[in-house]
């Protein structure tokens, strides 16, 4: 790979770093202060220093915005700017998930549109471009006045799936476990060539504590199901899922999940949920409880961010990536 190149990691996911920098050949270049370990200073605040010169270079940036996304991300906004105080040509931030994107328009009154004030921040800091995965929300691509470049997953659960688990494919149904997700759900089953379902949830009266009820649209009795979402927190509308359908007659009960956050008690809820296999991928770095946990398969995007940045660089398109 061009010399012009760096790659540069924080702390927020630095095993994914390493596999992204070792597919392109290119010596990963650490932002870590070598005299304060963790990278802070003795008040908390946080301190970067970039190990390697970038003056010139074209730098990418791999850091999700992950739990504890504040520190995470004022490691990546330290790092854009000591990028472009080193005089780099060219930075660009890789944000494989994208904290705050969840807040992206207002739902109530006197509430901020997070997202947004998170992009403005990446520009004030001097990034040139951005680099992430599956976005909650696409429209936080606007947000920007920077190039984005969106990648989905789709693609490489499809290919997982047939490879290493084609038993799940016959027969499949591909489901959204909300409506809102329904087109996330209908690319996996696009991809897959299978049908589609929904789980759709709504209260009977418009009484809050009225209990919500769940309901299957779609046919999935004695068929394999995969339920498909992009972030997994609480997973408590999962399992909640995970449940309706087999309770619907569903065979076999699975679940691909982009961002897995694993917030409080989600391990235990998965664990006692129908979920036969969850897979997730590594742009959230996970615990060794998640990794080794028995229902949990990791998929890498190492190679979808190391094909990305390598079209970024050598100036080719990267649609082929994004469709």
């Amino acid at each position: 790979m061009n010399q012009r190149m760096r790659i540069l990691t924080g702390r927020a996911n630095r095993p994914l770093a390493e596999q992204v920098s070792e597919r392109l050949g290119v010596e990963l270049c650490p932002a870590d202060a070598k005299d304060l370990a963790p990278g802070r200073f003795p008040d908390g605040e946080v301190r970067v220093q970039v190990q390697h010169t970038v003056r010139g270079k074209d730098v990418f940036v791999i850091q999700p915005t992950s739990p504890p996304v504040n520190d995470h991300l004022m490691e990546l906004l330290l790092m854009i700017d000591a990028l472009k105080r080193a005089s780099a040509r060219m930075v660009c931030a890789v944000i494989p998930y994208f904290g705050y994107a969840r807040q992206d328009r207002k739902k109530m009154g006197r509430v901020p549109i997070s997202a947004r004030l998170v992009a403005n921040l990446l520009e004030t800091a001097g990034v040139d471009r951005v680099l992430t995965v599956e976005l909650h929300a696409g429209q936080i691509q606007g947000f920007f006045n920077v190039p984005v470049d969106h990648l989905r997953t789709d693609r490489l659960f499809a290919e997982y799936i047939r490879t290493t688990h084609p038993d799940w494919l016959d027969p499949l149904v591909v489901v959204s476990p909300d409506i809102g997700g329904v087109w996330r759900a209908r690319r996996l089953a696009k991809e897959l060539g299978r049908t589609l379902a929904i789980v759709e949830k709504h209260r009977r009266n418009t009484s809050d504590e009225e209990p919500e009820v769940y309901n299957v649209i779609g046919d999935v009795e004695g068929r394999n199901v995969l339920l498909v979402d992009d972030i997994l927190a609480t997973g408590e509308t999962l399992c909640i899922a995970a449940e309706t359908l087999a309770a619907e007659g569903a065979r076999g009960v699975y679940a691909a999940i982009t961002h897995g956050l694993f917030s409080g008690e989600a391990l235990e809820l998965i664990s006692s949920s129908p979920l036969q296999k969850l897979l997730v991928t590594d742009t959230i770095a996970q615990r060794v409880q998640v990794a080794h946990h028995p229902k949990v398969e990791i998929v890498s995007v190492a190679r979808l961010l190391a094909d990305a940045i390598h079209r970024i660089f050598t100036c080719q398109s990267v649609s082929d990536l994004l469709v």
